[in-house]
């Protein structure tokens, strides 16, 4: 935090506008008050410099805060800047959560994206699963034009800002979890599914709806019996066959939940 403070604090005004440009181009935005968003564009450009600083191929991120100090005000404004770096191919996963930083690089390298997500609700009468994070987004793998929306709460963290709300596009995908076994070594867990259309939750969030060959309840019951993280990586496409191959030349053993 004290690099990335740093390296915040030595964004140009220059780079703050690009980064103010970027957002305007790449997202539609609402409820979006302009010093959060120049706030946000702030710690965008100074994670640019710190990806720099520290030749990072990926990064993952927590920080509590307490009564607005200025930490609490930088990990509330990285929304924006790691959704654009995961769009470059440098994943963020938010929460600390390493293993599935390495999950999102695996499917971004696979050409499939590897949005941040997490499992939100399960609806028995249309038999889908609805998940998404506030954050970071493949921006790549985006029905449409993301959103940015202002947050005057941010749920689940301090804070408040920006955060990114959209889909993922519909049609096919795979989810893609990196976990470990009792004995403490790693391995994956994937699962293909079909996103499909339908309205989502204007929360500020990504939403996608996915339904699987498995009911819900089933689903979930089987993929929690893996000992997963409770993120994992979403991307497009079914790529079971492509991380198969990778599990094998990497010695890390696969489960599947079909």
């Amino acid at each position: 935090m004290c690099d990335l403070d740093e390296c915040v604090e030595q964004a140009s005004a220059d780079e703050v506008a690009e980064k103010v440009a970027v957002a305007r181009r790449t997202f539609d935005m609402e409820d979006v008050p302009v010093g959060d968003l120049a706030w946000a564009a702030q710690v965008a450009a100074g994670l640019d410099r710190l990806v720099e600083r520290f030749q990072l191929n990926g990064l993952t991120y927590y920080y509590r805060g307490l009564a607005g100090n200025r930490y609490e005000r930088l990990g509330a404004g990285l929304i924006l800047g790691n959704s654009l770096l995961t769009a470059r191919g440098i994943a963020a996963a938010g929460e600390g959560d390493l293993k599935t930083c390495l999950a999102m690089t695996m499917l971004d390298r696979m050409g499939a994206g590897g949005s941040y997500t997490e499992f939100y609700a399960m609806d028995f009468r249309e038999q889908f699963v609805l998940m998404g994070h506030d954050g970071p987004m493949h921006l790549a793998i985006a029905d449409g034009r993301p959103m940015l929306r202002g947050l005057g709460l941010y749920h689940g963290k301090r804070g408040s800002g920006v955060s990114v709300e959209c889909r993922v596009k519909t049609g096919p995908v795979t989810l893609l979890a990196m976990t470990q076994t009792a004995g403490g070594s790693l391995k994956l867990l994937a699962a293909e599914g079909e996103s499909i259309p339908g309205p989502v939750l204007k929360i500020g969030n990504t939403n996608s709806r996915v339904r699987f060959a498995l009911p819900p309840a089933e689903f979930i019951n089987r993929w929690c019996s893996h000992a997963p993280t409770h993120h994992f990586a979403l991307g497009v496409g079914h790529r079971r066959a492509a991380v198969a191959k990778v599990a094998e030349l990497m010695g890390i053993p696969l489960e599947v939940v079909e």
